[in-house]
């Protein structure tokens, strides 16, 4: 039997949106709308190539850069950001937001796509941390586009 080294770490989340795709692909694109429902201390910067984006989260305050590699409206938002233990280029990782139409378009399909962290304990807590927000984030923005409710709200503080 031969043995294959795991050499980086990787992950996907998916969730389901009862709204148009254009809908949730603006939930999260729209700075103002993702401030509302998972940048608990704001999103500045709509998520498309060239625009200066940065987050900032009540839960690890101080705002950091989010770099556009790609969006493709309605379809796909691809970021970089810097990480700890991470194996892209300069310390970064790679998310990539995928929304696909379901049921004539009453429903989106989210799946986020993160990579990469090391093969090492450092790089699994790296990587089950941001898998943990990112579920969360799907969570929050379904509860956000469906109902208007804000379940991030007073969470952190």
């Amino acid at each position: 039997m031969t043995s294959t080294q795991l050499t980086e770490l990787s992950f996907s989340v998916s969730g389901r949106v009862a709204r148009p795709v254009a809908v949730v692909y603006e939930a999260v694109a729209d700075p103002d709308q993702l401030s509302s429902y998972f940048a608990t201390g704001g999103a500045q910067g709509r998520l498309e190539p060239g625009s200066d984006v940065t987050w900032d989260f009540a839960d690890f305050p101080g705002r950091f850069p989010v770099a556009v590699v790609e969006a493709e409206k309605p379809r796909r938002i691809t970021i970089e950001r810097e990480a700890q233990h991470a194996t892209g280029g300069a310390g970064t990782t790679r998310a990539t937001f995928e929304f696909a139409s379901l049921d004539n378009d009453t429903r989106t399909l989210v799946t986020i796509t993160e990579a990469s962290w090391l093969a090492t304990p450092d790089g699994a807590k790296s990587a089950f941390g941001n898998c943990e927000g990112w579920t969360g984030m799907l969570i929050a923005m379904k509860a956000w586009v469906e109902h208007g409710i804000n379940l991030r709200a007073g969470f952190y503080r």
